[in-house]
């Protein structure tokens, strides 16, 4: 049984409440208390005053209540406060309701996230008394709090008051947003009127109040907003319904035809309008969202081992000449491990080992050395002007360098000796090394924020400062759920506020609510589970989650390993295995990435860890590339990311669909852009836009790395735009399925067959409607 917690408050009633003490009798006082106040009584009325007024509910009403009960000969004095009823709360409610609207984070404390040319889907629910109908207007502002664009919000829950529209901002900066709710009067009046006509009561009436209705709709403001086509339409809508020489009937179905509601949701007469508080958007640069990482190790790139078994490490002028193929297959992003010198004390062995060889380099995540710390670079490596060259190498290949930023020690860096209250001490005075039992990392000391935080955390900003100056654009964070969340808050917002255009990745394979407080805070994107979510269900599942709600804070970053993972999967699958997990992290995240030596089918496992055996962590480990367009892999990764970029539906992430196939190895989900929001998604990355149709992809995969799979499948035709041929229900082919991935075309229906062999194709990435 565990041992209560005596700092826990006692709550009467449950096992922690304190036993009762045996009565006892009360004494009586010695003499009378002084009619007087004494100092102490005197002293705490102020503070028992400040402490009323600090109080929500504290009013002068509820001080009126407040009785002293003045001394007598047999009492002291007591303070009695009966109960006095709460104040009437401010009313904020509009006159049209507007509850739960989404996305906002903790009531607003902290922003949604996008990115210019991101669809937004804006959520609330509205509602009213009566029977009147209502609809909503979704309202974008720019971070000059001018109002930019609005988008009008459909019922997608009917029953439930549930209405959503789509905002698209359009640059960075700090943006907001509200929903206006409002009543309909057009809606209301074409409901009324065609159930009255039905049941053959007051025609006349209603026709004579619609004509009313119109002649507000032509002097609204709103009427300036129509185009000249909608304007036409209601217009002649307008004279029908006055025309008193036409049948009533006749007159009515004028004024409520598809093309004057279609005009009139467009540009409608709005009433009672009843708008929500404004919600912050943070709007971050396209590569918060979209983007494609390959990670190396810079040290192996380039190395050599002479005959007698000496190593040369690689450096970055060698490194370097790996990135034309890397920008070759189309990554955006190429991520360094940490690039510092590394520590003596204690350095690890191949394999992790505790007896380090002669020659053997250490793990990069052992920090620090004599040479210096996480601002210094290892001197294997070069200078801090090859590391600019390198930079500039990378960006000249339409590449961008993200940088390992571990906030660990090696027992050889600087900060233990000068700053040694930066580290935790045990009761023998030495300092705490990082153990995740039975796990014991001797090389390295955990960092520890609660001697000197403010110390600790300019000492960190500085050193990010650093790398930014140098050319560094982004950070992908190592453990960042092992430091205080008050200090990632604080070092995000001040990056944030000098430079808005570095961003942070967040590696915390941990639990949910750490995530996804981690994004909360400014982190911009973060790894996910999708590694070990390899069944139908739950890949779907969890597909399904991180491009909902979630979404609008946590931008996920699919990986199919790392340094540190190789899922078992991926050690059984083969190079089927290694194709199936890449189609999935491409075209289910926007942000993806792969580690160096994917592309060669690298899989076996360390015995009884899931990470590669000889694990680049702790050796050099470069790499043959000559035979790896033989496999496959590398071809397959390009062709990958040239259809993300070519397709803005793949630079989304709230815009997933999920289909139905009958295989429970085969999965089919799609991703959509509508027409109208192409321009803006489209950004500067793309390379073709569909003209004035929707961007739509539809993923086909088996999950099978060894067996061919074969199924029908049933897709969901509304959620990819299509519409059947009229007096068909759509199981005839009716639409050309182009794979992108082999250029083959189909005709295709609503339930088509599919056939995938992973030792010939793995998956089916699907353009929707061109041939």
């Amino acid at each position: 049984m565990p041992t209560p917690d005596p700092t826990a408050p006692k709550v009467p009633g449950t096992a922690s409440a304190a036993p009762k003490k045996p009565a006892t009798r009360r004494k009586a006082p010695a003499k009378a208390a002084p009619r007087t106040t004494t100092k102490s009584t005197a002293k705490a009325a102020p503070r028992a005053r400040a402490a009323a007024a600090e109080q929500p509910h504290a009013t002068a009403a509820s001080a009126a209540v407040t009785k002293v009960l003045e001394p007598t000969s047999h009492h002291v004095p007591v303070v009695v406060a009966t109960p006095a009823p709460r104040p009437t709360p401010h009313v904020s409610i509009g006159r049209i309701p507007v509850v739960e609207v989404s996305p906002v984070v903790e009531g607003g404390r902290w922003p949604a996230k996008a990115t210019p040319g991101e669809v937004v889907p804006v959520e609330a629910t509205v509602f009213r008394e009566g029977h009147d109908a209502v609809s909503a207007t979704a309202v974008l502002l720019d971070p000059a709090g001018t109002v930019h664009s609005t988008a009008p919000m459909h019922d997608i829950s009917p029953g439930n008051d549930r209405f959503q529209g789509f905002l698209q901002p359009d640059a960075e900066g700090d943006w907001t947003f509200r929903v206006e709710a409002w009543s309909d009067p057009y809606a209301t009046w074409a409901h009324d009127a065609t159930v009255k006509f039905e049941a053959g009561i007051d025609q006349e009436l209603m026709l004579a109040e619609g004509v009313l209705l119109f002649e507000r709709i032509a002097a609204d403001d709103a009427q300036a907003t129509r185009s000249p086509e909608d304007a036409r339409v209601v217009a002649e809508a307008a004279h029908v319904l006055a025309d008193e020489t036409r049948l009533p009937a006749a007159r009515l179905a004028m004024a409520t035809t598809p093309a004057v509601r279609e005009a009139l949701t467009r540009s409608p007469l709005r009433d009672l309008v009843s708008p929500s508080a404004d919600f912050p958007l943070r709007v971050h640069r396209r590569r918060a969202l979209y983007g494609s990482w390959y990670e190396i190790f810079p040290r192996s790139e380039g190395a050599t081992r002479a005959p007698d078994g000496t190593w040369t490490s690689g450096t970055f002028a060698t490194a370097a000449e790996r990135l034309p193929a890397i920008a070759g297959m189309g990554f955006d992003v190429v991520y360094l491990t940490p690039i510092h010198p590394i520590g003596t004390q204690f350095r690890k062995g191949r394999n992790n080992t505790l007896d380090a060889k002669p020659g053997d380099p250490g793990s990069p995540y052992a920090i620090g050395a004599a040479e210096g710390g996480h601002d210094a670079i290892h001197p294997d490596l070069g200078t801090e002007a090859d590391f600019v060259q390198f930079v500039q190498v990378a960006a000249d290949h339409g590449m961008e360098v993200a940088l390992d930023l571990a906030l660990q020690c090696s027992p050889d860096h600087p900060w233990v000796t000068s700053h040694p209250e930066w580290f935790k001490t045990r009761a023998d005075g030495t300092i705490a090394y990082a153990e995740n039992p039975p796990k014991k990392y001797q090389d390295i000391y955990p960092l520890y924020f609660d001697n000197d935080p403010e110390g600790l955390r300019q000492a960190v900003l500085d050193v990010v400062l650093v790398w930014i100056e140098r050319g560094v654009t982004l950070f992908r964070v190592d453990n960042p759920h092992t430091k205080p969340l008050d200090f990632w808050e604080w070092l995000l917002a001040e990056v944030h506020a000098k430079h808005p255009e570095v961003l942070f990745l967040s590696e915390a394979f941990t639990k949910p609510a750490m995530m996804a407080t981690l994004a909360r805070i400014g982190f911009h994107q973060s790894y996910t589970y999708f590694t070990w979510r390899n069944g139908k269900d739950e890949i779907l599942e969890y597909l399904q989650e991180v491009s909902g709600p979630s979404g609008s804070v946590m931008r996920p970053s699919f990986w199919p390993t790392t340094h540190d993972i190789l899922p078992p999967y991926l050690q059984h699958g083969g190079v089927g295995g290694f194709a199936v997990r890449a189609v999935l992290a491409a075209t289910g995240s926007p942000t993806w990435g792969v580690y160096s030596g994917y592309e060669l089918v690298e899989n076996v496992p360390r015995p009884g860890v899931e990470e590669q055996v000889d694990n680049e962590k702790y050796e050099f480990k470069p790499r043959s590339w000559g035979h790896a367009d033989d496999i496959g892999i590398s071809l397959l990764l390009g062709r990958l990311n040239q259809v993300r970029r070519e397709h803005p539906a793949l630079q989304q992430l709230r815009n997933l669909s999920v289909h139905h196939a009958e295989n429970g190895n085969v999965l089919v989900f799609s991703r959509r852009v509508r027409a109208e929001h192409l321009p803006l998604a489209a950004g500067g990355d793309t390379t073709q836009v569909a003209g004035h149709t929707d961007d739509v992809i539809l993923v086909v995969v088996n999950l099978d790395p060894w067996g061919t799979q074969e199924s029908t499948i049933h897709l969901d035709l509304a959620a990819l735009g299509l519409t059947p041929p009229p007096g068909t229900d759509g199981s005839a082919p009716f639409f050309v399925a182009h794979d992108l991935l082999t250029g083959d075309s189909f005709p295709w229906g609503a339930h088509p067959f599919v056939r995938l062999d992973p030792r010939h194709q793995v998956a089916h990435v699907i353009q929707v409607g061109l041939g």
